[in-house]
């Protein structure tokens, strides 16, 4: 989920995907390369993005990843599931306040 919300800010690399990721949380969110590049070979093989190979700002050679239709549509099933859970979490440890 993380992975295709980062995305739909236009297409990154692996390394990039996860500075974005750390960036936004604030550096609570740390995505190690071996949780992240089994996840976006996922991402592939389902359809939610694809990827073509190009240069980095430092002239290496990467492979940027971007959404796909498909992808948005997942996220945003993803999202929702998430939010009824996250609600649902919420209810269970503040059931005075709601």
């Amino acid at each position: 989920m993380m992975v295709l919300q980062t995305l739909r800010g236009g297409p990154l690399h692996g390394y990039a995907i996860a500075q974005r990721i750390r960036q936004t949380s604030d550096e609570l969110l740390t995505i190690e390369e071996g949780t992240l590049y089994p996840a976006l070979q996922r991402l592939l093989r389902e359809g939610w993005v694809d990827a073509e190979w190009g240069i980095s700002a430092h002239n290496r050679k990467v492979r940027n990843y971007r959404i796909t239709p498909a992808g948005r549509k997942q996220l945003r099933r993803e999202l929702s599931s998430f939010e009824r859970m996250l609600a649902g979490i919420t209810r269970v440890l503040r059931p005075n306040e709601l």
